[in-house]
Protein backbone atom coordinates (compact mmCIF):
# COMPACT_ATOMS: atom_id res chain seq x y z
CA UNK A 1 0.00 0.00 0.00
CA UNK A 2 1.49 3.58 -0.83
CA UNK A 3 1.69 6.21 1.50
CA UNK A 4 0.45 9.55 1.43
CA UNK A 5 3.72 11.05 0.04
CA UNK A 6 3.68 7.92 -2.29
CA UNK A 7 0.69 8.81 -4.46
CA UNK A 8 0.65 9.93 -7.68
CA UNK A 9 0.43 13.70 -7.79
CA UNK A 10 -2.10 16.04 -9.78
CA UNK A 11 -0.41 18.73 -11.57
CA UNK A 12 -2.52 22.03 -11.06
CA UNK A 13 -1.49 24.93 -13.26
CA UNK A 14 -1.41 28.22 -10.93
CA UNK A 15 -1.35 31.33 -12.91
CA UNK A 16 0.20 34.54 -11.10
CA UNK A 17 1.41 38.15 -11.17
CA UNK A 18 3.66 39.23 -8.34
CA UNK A 19 2.05 41.54 -7.76
CA UNK A 20 -1.33 40.64 -7.05
CA UNK A 21 -2.09 40.26 -2.82
CA UNK A 22 -5.45 37.71 -3.73
CA UNK A 23 -3.08 35.64 -5.94
CA UNK A 24 -0.76 35.91 -3.11
CA UNK A 25 -3.56 34.66 -0.80
CA UNK A 26 -4.75 31.83 -2.97
CA UNK A 27 -0.97 30.66 -3.83
CA UNK A 28 -0.11 30.06 -0.09
CA UNK A 29 -3.28 28.14 -0.03
CA UNK A 30 -2.63 25.87 -2.87
CA UNK A 31 1.16 25.40 -0.95
CA UNK A 32 -1.29 24.09 1.96
CA UNK A 33 -3.25 21.84 0.23
CA UNK A 34 -0.49 19.82 -1.29
CA UNK A 35 0.57 18.85 2.24
CA UNK A 36 -3.04 17.60 2.52
CA UNK A 37 -3.96 16.26 -0.88
CA UNK A 38 -2.03 14.42 -4.07
CA UNK A 39 -1.95 17.47 -5.90
CA UNK A 40 1.15 19.77 -7.24
CA UNK A 41 1.28 23.20 -8.01
CA UNK A 42 2.38 24.06 -11.77
CA UNK A 43 3.83 27.50 -11.29
CA UNK A 44 3.19 29.66 -14.35
CA UNK A 45 2.74 33.62 -15.49
CA UNK A 46 0.26 35.93 -16.61
CA UNK A 47 0.35 39.58 -16.58
CA UNK A 48 -2.13 42.41 -15.36
CA UNK A 49 -0.63 44.99 -16.86
CA UNK A 50 -1.08 43.06 -20.27
CA UNK A 51 -4.45 42.13 -19.36
CA UNK A 52 -5.60 45.94 -18.35
CA UNK A 53 -3.68 47.85 -20.47
CA UNK A 54 -3.64 45.51 -23.88
CA UNK A 55 -6.26 43.15 -23.89
CA UNK A 56 -9.12 45.61 -22.01
CA UNK A 57 -7.04 48.78 -23.69
CA UNK A 58 -6.31 50.88 -20.44
CA UNK A 59 -10.76 50.96 -20.29
CA UNK A 60 -11.92 52.56 -16.64
CA UNK A 61 -8.73 52.82 -15.34
CA UNK A 62 -7.99 55.59 -13.03
CA UNK A 63 -4.51 57.03 -13.19
CA UNK A 64 -3.20 55.94 -10.06
CA UNK A 65 -3.85 52.76 -11.26
CA UNK A 66 -2.88 52.70 -14.95
CA UNK A 67 0.51 53.87 -13.38
CA UNK A 68 0.48 50.63 -11.52
CA UNK A 69 -0.06 48.39 -13.84
CA UNK A 70 2.94 50.29 -16.04
CA UNK A 71 4.80 49.08 -12.97
CA UNK A 72 3.15 45.58 -12.72
CA UNK A 73 5.44 44.70 -16.31
CA UNK A 74 8.40 44.72 -13.96
CA UNK A 75 8.65 41.66 -11.48
CA UNK A 76 6.66 39.05 -13.93
CA UNK A 77 9.41 40.03 -16.31
CA UNK A 78 11.83 39.07 -13.84
CA UNK A 79 10.36 35.52 -13.48
CA UNK A 80 10.01 35.05 -17.27
CA UNK A 81 13.99 35.62 -17.44
CA UNK A 82 14.13 33.86 -14.36
CA UNK A 83 12.29 30.42 -15.97
CA UNK A 84 14.86 31.06 -19.40
CA UNK A 85 17.61 30.83 -17.34
CA UNK A 86 16.72 28.20 -14.90
CA UNK A 87 13.60 26.29 -15.80
CA UNK A 88 10.05 26.44 -15.23
CA UNK A 89 10.57 25.23 -11.96
CA UNK A 90 12.04 28.49 -10.47
CA UNK A 91 8.83 29.91 -10.68
CA UNK A 92 7.56 28.50 -7.52
CA UNK A 93 10.57 29.78 -5.42
CA UNK A 94 10.98 32.80 -7.02
CA UNK A 95 7.09 34.11 -6.68
CA UNK A 96 7.23 32.95 -2.83
CA UNK A 97 10.52 34.97 -2.42
CA UNK A 98 8.89 38.26 -4.36
CA UNK A 99 5.51 37.69 -2.84
CA UNK A 100 6.86 37.35 0.93
CA UNK A 101 8.66 40.97 0.44
CA UNK A 102 6.10 42.56 -1.49
CA UNK A 103 3.02 41.55 0.59
CA UNK A 104 3.80 39.84 4.01
CA UNK A 105 6.54 42.34 4.56
CA UNK A 106 4.85 45.31 2.62
CA UNK A 107 7.27 46.28 0.69
CA UNK A 108 5.80 47.35 -2.98
CA UNK A 109 7.94 50.28 -3.41
CA UNK A 110 11.40 49.07 -2.24
CA UNK A 111 13.30 48.73 -5.14
CA UNK A 112 15.67 46.25 -3.22
CA UNK A 113 12.96 43.39 -3.58
CA UNK A 114 14.13 42.12 -6.89
CA UNK A 115 17.43 41.62 -5.76
CA UNK A 116 17.06 39.78 -2.85
CA UNK A 117 14.48 37.30 -4.44
CA UNK A 118 16.64 36.72 -6.88
CA UNK A 119 19.64 36.33 -3.84
CA UNK A 120 17.45 34.62 -1.87
CA UNK A 121 17.03 32.07 -4.95
CA UNK A 122 20.55 31.62 -6.29
CA UNK A 123 20.27 33.28 -9.52
CA UNK A 124 22.19 35.82 -11.45
CA UNK A 125 21.53 39.50 -10.21
CA UNK A 126 21.64 40.60 -13.72
CA UNK A 127 18.00 39.32 -14.26
CA UNK A 128 16.67 42.05 -12.83
CA UNK A 129 17.47 44.01 -15.88
CA UNK A 130 14.37 42.18 -17.21
CA UNK A 131 12.54 44.52 -15.58
CA UNK A 132 12.97 47.67 -17.89
CA UNK A 133 13.58 44.97 -21.04
CA UNK A 134 10.67 43.81 -23.31
CA UNK A 135 13.13 41.16 -24.13
CA UNK A 136 10.98 38.62 -22.60
CA UNK A 137 7.20 39.68 -23.15
CA UNK A 138 5.95 37.44 -25.18
CA UNK A 139 7.49 34.77 -23.22
CA UNK A 140 4.71 36.07 -20.59
CA UNK A 141 2.60 36.70 -23.26
CA UNK A 142 2.30 33.11 -24.94
CA UNK A 143 1.60 31.88 -20.42
CA UNK A 144 -0.70 34.36 -20.27
CA UNK A 145 -3.13 33.14 -23.32
CA UNK A 146 -3.03 29.75 -22.01
CA UNK A 147 -5.41 30.63 -19.40
CA UNK A 148 -6.87 33.73 -20.78
CA UNK A 149 -7.86 32.43 -24.08
CA UNK A 150 -10.39 30.07 -21.84
CA UNK A 151 -11.11 31.94 -18.64
CA UNK A 152 -11.99 35.11 -20.52
CA UNK A 153 -11.24 38.55 -19.27
CA UNK A 154 -13.79 39.39 -17.45
CA UNK A 155 -11.94 38.38 -14.14
CA UNK A 156 -8.00 38.33 -13.13
CA UNK A 157 -6.22 36.43 -11.29
CA UNK A 158 -5.46 33.89 -9.47
CA UNK A 159 -6.70 31.56 -12.30
CA UNK A 160 -6.03 27.94 -11.75
CA UNK A 161 -6.95 24.92 -13.60
CA UNK A 162 -8.65 21.87 -12.02
CA UNK A 163 -9.85 18.82 -13.46
CA UNK A 164 -9.37 20.13 -17.17
CA UNK A 165 -11.45 23.75 -16.05
CA UNK A 166 -9.86 26.73 -15.69
CA UNK A 167 -11.34 29.02 -13.19
CA UNK A 168 -10.91 32.01 -11.66
CA UNK A 169 -10.31 31.58 -7.93
CA UNK A 170 -11.15 30.86 -5.51
CA UNK A 171 -10.29 34.75 -3.96
CA UNK A 172 -9.72 34.20 -0.27
CA UNK A 173 -9.49 36.83 2.37
CA UNK A 174 -6.74 34.34 4.06
CA UNK A 175 -5.25 30.96 3.58
CA UNK A 176 -6.95 27.97 5.34
CA UNK A 177 -4.65 25.83 6.26
CA UNK A 178 -4.26 21.87 6.91
CA UNK A 179 -7.56 20.14 6.57
CA UNK A 180 -9.35 23.00 5.68
CA UNK A 181 -7.19 24.02 2.74
CA UNK A 182 -8.03 20.23 1.87
CA UNK A 183 -11.87 20.37 2.42
CA UNK A 184 -11.78 23.88 0.44
CA UNK A 185 -9.83 21.88 -2.70
CA UNK A 186 -12.14 19.30 -2.40
CA UNK A 187 -15.00 21.49 -3.11
CA UNK A 188 -13.60 23.34 -5.83
CA UNK A 189 -12.99 20.45 -7.80
CA UNK A 190 -16.29 18.88 -7.40
CA UNK A 191 -17.23 21.95 -8.90
CA UNK A 192 -14.72 21.92 -11.76
CA UNK A 193 -15.91 19.00 -12.80
CA UNK A 194 -20.00 20.23 -12.74
CA UNK A 195 -20.80 20.75 -16.81
CA UNK A 196 -21.78 24.08 -17.22
CA UNK A 197 -20.60 25.74 -14.29
CA UNK A 198 -19.64 29.70 -14.76
CA UNK A 199 -19.41 31.44 -11.65
CA UNK A 200 -20.44 31.89 -7.36
CA UNK A 201 -19.16 35.07 -6.05
CA UNK A 202 -19.42 37.70 -3.54
CA UNK A 203 -18.48 40.91 -2.44
CA UNK A 204 -15.06 41.34 -1.15
CA UNK A 205 -15.89 43.95 1.94
CA UNK A 206 -12.30 43.39 3.16
CA UNK A 207 -8.36 43.63 2.53
CA UNK A 208 -6.51 40.01 2.28
CA UNK A 209 -4.21 39.33 5.17
CA UNK A 210 -0.88 37.83 4.91
CA UNK A 211 0.78 35.89 7.57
Amino acid sequence: MLRDDELPRTEVPFWFDPLCPWAWVTSRWLLEVEKVRPVRADWRIMSLAYLNLIQREGQGLSDNYRALMESAWGSVRVCAAAAEHAGPQILGPLYTAIGTRLHNQCRREDPTVIPEALAETNLPAALALAITSTRYDQRIIDSHHEAFDEVGLDVGTPVLRIAGTVLFGPVLRQAPCGEAAGKLWDGLALVAETDGFFELKRTRDSKPVFE
